[in-house]
């Protein structure tokens, strides 16, 4: 997907909603417990319910692979039903060097056929220019996470800038707005303002809106630029918005009241 595709659906949908799809078999509803694959049918359902709403999802190869063969062709059949007008985001978090990212990539790219792919930067150049090297495909980066031990490493101060601004600098150099985005984490405003001023141009993913405790209007007052630049991930928020017979629309409901919240900030946005 191009970054110009990107952009029209967010124009169309009036959205910059991501759904994350993270099917954990202890809080899908009981009764699909009960079907051949229970982890696509929770997944066909969200994205039914919520795909008029988000111009993207995210899955979670974690929920997946944890189920070995079964697991992977799960995610497989999911990233294949997934509308073609949303962006694909594989969050895997993969990150080595030389042949061993080539080999990553071309899973999620060329098998897979997803759009983007999250990446750790930790091991430097050679362990992301190759996922740059496909068309039209993304490496979403982490930049500055909001879990607890973002501060372990992220925010730790080195040569008078936070580890965190050394990343975001130096990946510039690798890649363009146009198939680099960022990983910033949505519960502290200050940051994502930081993020923002280091990297102007680029989409951000942000995660931790809804059940993290991260907030919508915070988020694009301090990280949206004139092109939004967001794409604003709720996970449990929405598909676990109730774990009855009426999930699906449970989480419709949630996805189109995120959609109504944003749809105010897209119509002011140069697009």
């Amino acid at each position: 997907m191009t970054k110009a595709a990107l952009i029209e659906q967010i124009k169309l949908k009036e959205s910059f909603l991501c759904v994350g799809l993270d099917p954990d078999l202890d809080k899908i509803p009981p009764h699909l417990l009960q079907t051949e694959d229970p982890l696509f049918e929770f997944c066909k359902a969200i994205i039914d319910a919520t795909h008029p709403y988000a111009v993207a999802f995210k899955p979670n190869t974690a929920f997946f692979e944890c189920h070995g063969a079964a697991g992977w062709a799960s995610l497989e059949k999911t990233i294949a039903y997934i509308p073609k007008e949303c962006m694909v985001i594989a969050d895997a978090k993969r990150g080595d060097i030389g042949n061993t990212s080539t080999y990553y990539a071309k899973t999620f790219f060329d098998h897979m056929n997803a759009d983007a792919l999250t990446v750790a930067p930790y091991m430097g150049s050679d362990s992301v220019l190759p996922f740059l090297q496909f068309k039209n495909k993304w490496v979403v980066l982490l930049a500055l996470t909001s879990n607890e031990g973002a501060k372990d490493f992220q925010l730790s101060a080195v040569n008078g800038k936070s580890l965190f601004e050394h990343v975001l600098e130096k990946s510039q150099e690798w890649g363009s707005p146009e198939n680099l985005m960022y990983v910033v984490g949505a519960t502290r405003a200050e940051d994502i303002a930081r993020v923002r001023s280091c990297a102007p141009d680029y989409f951000f993913l942000v995660p931790g809106v809804g059940a993290q405790g991260g907030d919508l209007e915070t988020v694009v007052k301090y990280g949206a630029n004139a092109e939004c630049g967001l794409l604003v991930n709720s996970s449990r928020a929405i598909i676990y918005a109730s774990n009855g017979v009426d999930f699906a629309q449970a989480a419709k409901n949630e996805a189109l009241k995120m959609q109504a919240q944003m749809s105010s900030h897209v119509q002011r946005f140069n697009l």
